[in-house]
């Protein structure tokens, strides 16, 4: 894939694209840029320019080409969060999943951290970037590069590297060796260490434009004009997200169905104790989920509030979801989400989160959550 040929982002392929031809690419830069954005494969065509522009002859060109098409390019290497599964049981690293890997961004490059974790089954756990990956980085960009040229490190999602990992490539990024080029990916710019960020060019994405959403899918699927656009309006800027949305549409349909489980008995449970109960076998349900899936519901929770919010204060034209539980809809949820308790909802969904991603019992994070949303959907 070539930059040009990347969806949207026009200023930051203009920029790239110049910096390179004046010889003035930074040893590290850091892409940030929300799920769906198109941190990856930009970072991707990027090191394709990086690494085929400087060759003179066609046949020197096309075959650098093929090598990146094919993912399999020497001077290109790639790190990510990883875990133990059924087959790797003990010291995992990105060397033993680049199969996988490749096999992933075939797919879908523009794929999430959770759709990563579904590939590679590492099921209740969450991956991360060790030391040991820091190591393995180091040695690989000690040697010389194959053909001669630039080497190119992407590390994808490096706000899980954790801090013994970070440290380490402190050195590393402050002094690379020559024509070496860091190009790390993330969402989450507080999760990483001030002292890596200090030593990187930043790159801040924005969401992608409805419309450039649209071209891609009518370019790239059989997809029609008014489905591209109705889709992409959904999307909300989240190119991933429109894929599910036109491929998966079954798989979007239970975070619904347990959203309005969880609203109507917490609805319900107000002056109704035995409600309670139900809002315990929802929690169960939830529990028994992964910690990625259950942090996905939840943020499909915040997006739901927030589109109702919108159409309670009568900004339809920004309400893009379209309900597929029988009996529910944004319209009638409307009024129950207000300037009230929209704050709190979301700090409570956003606390939530937190609380997973540091292991928290589920159970009692989702029970807890629940009633708190039995006052919180009353206030007016």
């Amino acid at each position: 894939m070539k930059l040009t040929q990347i969806i949207g982002q026009n200023d930051i392929k203009k920029s790239l694209i110049e910096n390179a031809q004046r010889g003035r690419i930074p040893h590290a830069q850091l892409f940030i840029g929300p799920d769906g954005s198109g941190t990856l494969p930009m970072a991707i065509a990027y090191a394709k320019h990086i690494l085929c522009s400087s060759k003179t002859d066609s046949a020197s060109y096309e075959a650098c080409n093929l090598k990146l098409t094919n993912l399999s390019h020497p001077d290109l290497h790639f790190v990510f969060p990883v875990s133990t599964t059924e087959q790797i049981k003990k010291n995992p690293s990105s060397d033993q999943f680049l199969a996988q890997w490749i096999s992933f961004l075939k797919q879908n490059a523009y794929g999430n951290l959770f759709d990563w974790y579904t590939h590679i089954d590492i099921q209740n756990k969450q991956g991360q970037i060790g030391v040991d990956e820091a190591l393995q980085i180091t040695k690989k960009l000690a040697l010389k590069s194959y053909e001669g040229g630039y080497k190119v490190m992407i590390i994808w999602m490096a706000d899980k590297l954790n801090i013994e990992a970070s440290n380490k490539l402190l050195k590393l990024l402050e002094e690379p060796p020559s024509k070496t080029v860091f190009l790390l990916i993330a969402e989450n710019q507080k999760n990483i260490l001030p002292t890596i960020l200090s030593r990187c060019q930043i790159i801040n994405f924005p969401v992608l434009d409805t419309q450039d959403i649209a071209t891609a899918l009518m370019q790239q699927y059989t997809c029609s004009q008014q489905q591209a656009l109705s889709i992409s309006k959904q999307a909300q800027g989240n190119y991933n997200k429109a894929l599910k949305l036109l491929k998966d549409k079954d798989k979007v349909a239970p975070f619904e169905k347990w959203f309005v489980q969880w609203v109507r008995a917490a609805f319900k449970a107000k002056g109704n104790p035995a409600i309670v109960q139900d809002l315990i076998l929802w929690s169960e349900e939830l529990s028994s989920l992964g910690r990625e899936e259950q942090k996905q519901f939840l943020e499909f929770c915040i997006e739901l509030f927030r589109q109702a919010l919108l159409c309670n204060y009568k900004t339809t034209n920004l309400v893009h979801y379209q309900t597929t539980v029988e009996n529910f809809h944004i319209e009638k949820f409307a009024p129950f989400v207000n300037g009230s308790n929209i704050i709190p909802i979301y700090q409570e969904l956003s606390q939530a989160i937190y609380h997973i991603e540091r292991n928290g019992s589920s159970k009692m994070i989702f029970m807890d959550l629940s009633l708190k949303l039995t006052r919180l959907i009353h206030r007016k």
